[in-house]
């Protein structure tokens, strides 16, 4: 390693007389630092600039001026200093300098030379006297009784420096001397350079000496009242508790101190309501009492910050124009007219009642018609903040109401987290899949939730975390659910039912248009010119490709039609592609989904009926067959037992009516019957596919097909009564996707044609019934010979 080393003894002793300072010196500026004069200190000096002023220091008379920067940021420094001579340098490869210096004389500065590439300054020597008198002699006494307290008390400093002390007669050099061992404030340091008389010096430094050794033995006495009953464990607590005391003393705040503080200003600006004000002092209070190394000190900040940051009186303001509204939920969704109606009444009766309490709407309906993104739309025409929960396989009822601070790592349950993220106590809050809240040990989530959407309890909901009551009447609570079966009954009971069915393919065809296509171009990088999307091609999409309510699978389409377009642009290839029902399957492949009914109802056993999943409205093909044995009754295709029970009333029904339907009268004796429910792999359950049964086993015992352009559902009762069914527009959309041209429905169900459109009805010819016998009359051909004109196409096509 390459080192210069420069060194040379100056020796100025004390019978020696010193060097003579010259008038013009450079400047070494250092922070908090302070060099005296008669005293010897080393020095690490790292600034170009410091060792600039050093070397021109070295080439002349080897004697710099010490000064003590007052701002760093602003380059300002004291204009007393000493004059300081270098003994020793050595430098090092790094470029840093260490030196071993001496102060020769107090002086100041009379003019500033230069300030590059060093500070230079034309200065002037301050003679200092030391006159000694009985005062001064016992000011040196006490300052040396005090210095000897110190070093007793502090074991690492050398017992040699205490006989250097001792040795020192000069009452400047005794004052520098001590000065320089002991600690003290910088702004100290400065004040005893720049007093004037030995005897202030003396007093300043006896007086800093004096707290010195108060602090020391402050220290031994905490140390001597806990060494008996400390442990491991208690050593933090100890040495936390000696440096609060140290700084008690020194009249300087801790970090602790400071974050009570921080605490305690927030408290004041959060405009916390009195109850949570009460309570966030008293806790406030206790956390100042509790040691920081307690665990209970963690526990009670992070409940003061969950205080301070919930909005308790915190809310944005609504926005009240309805036109304005309207334009935002067309401008979101196609369709969905008693939705959008709802919300605008709501927005409409809020503008005349501010103090309205907010609704709890529940959205039902089957995967992908935009339940969740018409929360969206709703906050987006409130302005409102918008927030989403999911519930969905959630089993812990301290996930809905929080954690008693009791338990380690407690927090508020998500209702409250909720609130917290957005930062009001107003907002747009989506419980998504309620009907998928579970139960199981740790309580009921669903039961949690009564409290939270009930309008006259929600007011003062208490969350067993916080465990004071908060405000939730002004939260616009929305729940979407694919099925309400599986809600509980009175949680059901406190919200608005709103039911957004399935599309048809005319609406799909709008929201691919409006929506989807420019969407999926958008994400996939095309321009308007890059692919086109014909009306046919698009409907050929929703037909052949997709079988839903929702949209979501048609988007997916869209998205793969979008990346092989994509995909030819990336190459140079395909500009300007246009999507056709022809060339469709160039890019989605073959056809998923064909028309099946006239297939599947082209011989006697087979009917035709309407379903409802989660997923939406399904075609149901009921299969009957006969084979010889004597009174066999099997059901197969995984149905539920009300499906069963509902199976097993059909065969009583078809058995008294077997005369008139032409049925041999002891078939029962000779036969044994299977009624099959395709797609086995699917469980299925409900009354509704009653009188399809029926009608499977009166076609299948009277040899008479049943008719492929109807469809039907309703429970049929052992008089042969049909009941009504529910999901009746998803079966009628169900109904349109298969070509059914007759749909037969309870008269009971009448009153639900209201909901479904004329676009809907429009090809169809939907008929209610009372009694099963109209059924028959209305499915069944007229003879076992008999097809129909659909069946006879299907043949031909055969």
């Amino acid at each position: 390693m390459a080192e210069e080393e420069k060194e040379q003894v100056v020796g100025v002793s004390d019978e020696g007389e010193a060097p003579k300072i010259p008038p013009e010196l450079p400047l070494l500026l250092m922070e908090d630092m302070v060099i005296y004069p008669y005293t010897v200190v080393p020095l690490i000096i790292k600034d170009p600039n410091l060792i600039a002023a050093v070397d021109d220091a070295l080439s002349r008379e080897r004697i710099v001026g010490a000064f003590m920067l007052r701002d760093k940021e602003k380059g300002a420094f004291y204009q007393l200093g000493s004059a300081v001579l270098i003994h020793r340098m050595l430098k090092f490869p790094d470029g840093s300098m260490r030196m071993l210096v001496q102060g020769l004389a107090k002086i100041a500065i009379e003019q500033m030379i230069q300030d590059e590439p060093f500070p230079k300054a034309q200065i002037g020597v301050l003679e200092e006297r030391a006159e000694k008198n009985e005062r001064v002699e016992g000011l040196m006494r006490a300052i040396l009784g005090q210095y000897q307290k110190m070093i007793s008390l502090v074991p690492y400093i050398p017992d040699e420096l205490q006989a250097a002390a001792m040795n020192i007669e000069d009452p400047l050099r005794l004052v520098y001397f001590i000065a320089t061992l002991i600690k003290m404030n910088p702004e100290d340091k400065q004040e005893i350079l720049a007093l004037n008389s030995a005897e202030e010096k003396l007093k300043r430094v006896s007086s800093i000496l004096q707290r010195e050794v108060e602090l020391l033995e402050l220290g031994t006495k905490i140390q001597s009242e806990v060494q008996d009953k400390m442990t491991e464990s208690q050593r933090d607590y100890f040495l936390r508790e000696q440096l609060k005391a140290i700084k008690r003393e020194l009249g300087e705040e801790d970090e602790v101190q400071m974050e009570i503080t921080e605490f305690r200003e927030k408290i004041e600006a959060a405009d916390l309501p009195d109850h949570v004000l009460k309570e966030a002092e008293r806790e406030l209070s206790r956390l100042e009492k509790v040691p920081t190394a307690s665990p209970e000190y963690g526990v009670i900040r992070t409940y003061l910050e969950w205080l301070i940051e919930l909005p308790w009186n915190r809310e944005t303001k609504d926005n009240m124009d309805l036109d304005r509204a309207k334009g935002i939920l067309d401008e979101d969704h196609y369709n969905l007219k008693e939705v959008k109606e709802r919300i605008l009444e709501y927005l409409a009766v809020r503008k005349l009642k501010e103090e309205m309490k907010g609704p709890i709407l529940c959205f039902v309906g089957p995967p992908g018609v935009g339940k969740t993104s018409l929360g969206q739309s709703i906050a987006r025409a409130l302005e409102r903040k918008f927030m989403r929960l999911s519930l969905g396989g959630m089993r812990d009822e301290a996930e809905i109401r929080g954690h008693r601070r009791t338990y380690i790592g407690a927090l508020p349950g998500s209702i409250i987290q909720s609130i917290r993220r957005s930062g009001s106590k107003n907002p747009v809050l989506m419980l998504d899949e309620i009907d998928k809240v579970g139960a199981d040990f740790r309580g009921d989530p669903s039961s949690a939730l009564l409290e939270v959407l009930d309008p006259e309890q929600n007011v003062s909901f208490r969350d067993n975390y916080i465990d004071l009551p908060f405000d939730l009447s002004k939260v616009f609570f929305i729940t979407t659910a694919n099925v309400l079966e599986t809600i509980h009954p009175a949680l059901r009971d406190r919200m608005e039912i709103l039911r957004l069915p399935g599309y048809t393919e005319h609406e799909k065809l709008g929201i691919a248009k409006q929506y989807l296509i420019p969407k999926q171009m958008e994400e996939h990088g095309l321009g308007t010119g890059d692919v086109t999307f014909t009306d046919e091609g698009t409907t050929k999409i929703i037909s052949s490709y997709t079988k839903e309510a929702g949209v979501r699978n048609l988007e997916r389409e869209i998205a793969r039609v979008c990346r092989k377009v994509a995909f030819k642009k990336g190459h140079g290839e395909g500009l300007g592609d246009t999507i056709t029902p022809e060339n469709l399957r160039e890019y989605l492949g073959p056809e998923h989904h064909f028309p099946e009914v006239a297939m599947r109802t082209s011989r006697p056993g087979v009917a035709t009926g309407l379903a409802w999943t989660e997923a939406g409205g399904d075609i149901l093909f009921v299969e009957a067959t006969k084979m010889p044995g004597k009174k066999g009754f099997s059901l197969t295709g995984q149905l539920g037992e009300v499906m069963q029970e509902s199976a097993k009333a059909a065969l009583s029904y078809v058995r008294t009516k077997a005369e008139e339907l032409g049925i041999e009268k002891d078939f029962f004796e000779q036969y044994d019957l299977h009624v099959h429910v395709p797609a086995g792999a699917i469980p299925k359950d409900g009354p509704s596919a009653g009188i399809t049964i029926a009608c499977a086993l009166a076609s299948e015992l009277s040899g008479r097909p049943v008719r492929s352009d109807v469809a039907m559902t309703g429970e049929i009762t052992l008089s042969g009564l049909v009941l009504p069914v529910g999901g009746i527009k998803e079966k009628a959309l169900a109904a349109k996707a298969a070509g059914i041209k007759k749909v037969i429905l309870p008269a009971r169900n009448r009153g639900d044609m209201e909901e479904i459109g004329e676009e809907l009805k429009e090809g169809i010819e939907f008929v209610f019934v009372e009694f099963a016998d109209e059924v028959f009359k209305l499915a069944l051909s007229d003879s076992a010979g008999e097809t129909s004109a659909s069946q006879r196409e299907h043949k031909a096509s055969g």
